[in-house]
């Protein structure tokens, strides 16, 4: 595939518009006539432009399956701003030439919102034992890199926050659902609370609540 300028009589991708409900995109737009397909990209709106062009990615989508579908519908696994180009497909000569718009009428941006990340902390303190069991269990939207959070142990309180106590780095990524992690054992006194590592930056993508 290959990239062609839209000119004054290029095929031009218009009035696009976007619904974000329950975590799925709907996109509109209007067809230019004569074209049975297009390509859609999609990426952060954040990440820097891709060095490759076309970029990788690139989804076909014929105007068949826009009237079967009423449109174009993507689950948003994301996070904060996302992306959605739209390129006229056209083919001749053997090649396929997607039309580039230089005034992004193609293109759509749209808000995936921030992702929860549901977190429950169970202490099981034996009878006379001098420890007890502590059980973490994250629940997340979306996948979850390990830096996001970390845990804190505190003695004879719960801690405030990710420096009112020992600070403790998780070794594992966490996948969308349920994450049921191996328990630890801590003193009888001592307390467990998860938080981000970095509030002002995380918490833009994720809400961290408690079950």
């Amino acid at each position: 595939m290959k990239y062609a300028e839209a000119d004054a009589g290029a095929p031009v991708i218009t009035e696009v518009v976007s619904r974000v409900e329950d975590r799925f995109c709907t996109l509109r737009w209007r067809w230019p006539d004569g074209v049975q397909a297009v390509y859609i990209h999609k990426a952060s709106a954040e990440a820097p432009d891709s060095q490759e062009h076309p970029p990788p990615g690139m989804k076909l989508y014929t105007r068949e399956e826009y009237k079967a579908n009423n449109g174009y519908r993507d689950r948003l696994d994301e996070i904060g701003m996302v992306a959605y180009t739209i390129y006229v497909r056209l083919s001749g000569n053997g090649e396929t030439l997607l039309v580039r718009q230089q005034d992004g009428g193609n293109r759509a941006l749209v808000s995936a919102g921030k992702a929860r990340i549901y977190y429950a902390v169970q202490h099981k303190k034996g009878l006379f034992s001098k420890l007890k069991t502590v059980q973490m269990t994250i629940t997340a939207e979306v996948p979850v890199p390990k830096e996001v959070l970390c845990y804190v142990k505190k003695r004879d309180a719960h801690p405030s926050s990710k420096e009112d106590g020992a600070r403790f780095p998780f070794v594992q990524d966490f996948a969308p659902g349920r994450n049921q992690l191996p328990p630890i054992e801590v003193g009888k006194d001592d307390f467990i609370r998860i938080f981000f590592t970095d509030g002002p930056k995380y918490g833009t993508y994720y809400e961290l609540v408690p079950e």
